[in-house]
């Protein structure tokens, strides 16, 4: 069993405040009290308190007086040595605590397929890095396949897609939902029509998303059920590319209308399509760490 003494000490150590250490930083730093007082924005006299109080529960004394200076022993140097990291990482901390609520710094970097990525993206990463200016962003843009790899490898910290996700190392967030839409020429006689069925598509000349798009595979199920077969003149990579060839009158297509329903231009009809094609468009995030405070504001934006 332990000496009483030894038991006491540990007590009288265990009461050593954040204050205390803090003045024995500052005067190691200057080297008066007068000076660390004003460090520290306190009085001459709670400086010395402090350190009174700071050697009295450590059981030795932390300074000479020499000349007017107090001039650190190698126990208060070696302390001060151990306790800079832990008082930096404090203070940034406090300083995180005094920012607004709503700003956030650190990093972010964010991945988006093609039509996402320059026709939503950029204004709400522009009003996000307004609301934060000390957050660094990085932007890529890449296919599906590859955008799904680097977030489940957590080379980014958010991505966002419509493209059907099933991987283990892949948490996903829905943003929202929609359904397939059917996009003609302005002066197409289908654009007479209140709903555009299958049938209807028949015989039309067809411009569809190439078949690495898990939308065209929906859509191809649904024909084969129907029992009905495409006639598809044209492929493309990307929904904007569908729709400038619609609009260059080259055929008809299926789209999600996120986020391209509003810049459609007055040389395209759009007409609702039944049975609905279902589309969920996700944030995507590495499941194999948590998202920082930064990554959790970004989707919230």
């Amino acid at each position: 069993m332990e000496p009483d003494d030894t038991a006491a000490d540990r007590d009288r150590r265990s009461g050593i405040s954040l204050r205390e250490l803090e003045v024995l930083q500052a005067l190691v730093a200057n080297g008066t009290a007068i000076s660390a007082a004003r460090r520290l924005d306190i009085s001459q006299s709670a400086v010395s308190r402090r350190l009174a109080q700071l050697e009295e529960r450590l059981g030795f004394k932390l300074f000479l007086r020499t000349n007017g200076r107090l001039v650190p022993t190698i126990e208060a140097l070696s302390l001060s040595e151990q306790l800079a990291p832990v008082l930096e990482t404090l203070a940034r901390l406090v300083h995180r605590a005094d920012r607004p609520q709503d700003a956030h710094e650190g990093t972010l970097s964010i991945v988006a397929p093609p039509t996402i990525a320059h026709r939503f993206l950029p204004s709400r990463i522009a009003a996000f890095k307004r609301a934060n200016p000390g957050c660094q962003i990085t932007f890529d843009v890449l296919a599906s396949d590859s955008l799904l790899t680097g977030i489940a490898e957590g080379r980014f910290d958010i991505g966002m897609s419509d493209s059907t996700v099933a991987h283990e190392g892949i948490t996903s967030e829905l943003l929202l939902e929609t359904q397939a839409i059917c996009v003609l020429p302005r002066d197409h006689h289908l654009a007479s029509f209140e709903v555009i069925r299958p049938e209807d598509l028949l015989d039309e000349p067809f411009i569809a998303l190439s078949r690495r798009h898990s939308s065209r595979a929906a859509i191809d199920r649904l024909f084969d059920r129907a029992g009905l077969t495409l006639r598809i003149d044209l492929e493309a990579s990307t929904n904007v590319s569908v729709i400038e060839f619609v609009r260059e009158g080259l055929g008809v297509a299926l789209l999600n209308p996120f986020p391209l329903v509003d810049q459609m231009g007055d040389q395209v009809a759009m007409r609702p399509f039944l049975p609905a094609i279902r589309y969920s468009t996700h944030f995507l995030l590495p499941s194999s760490r948590a998202p920082s405070a930064v990554t959790r504001a970004s989707c919230r934006t």
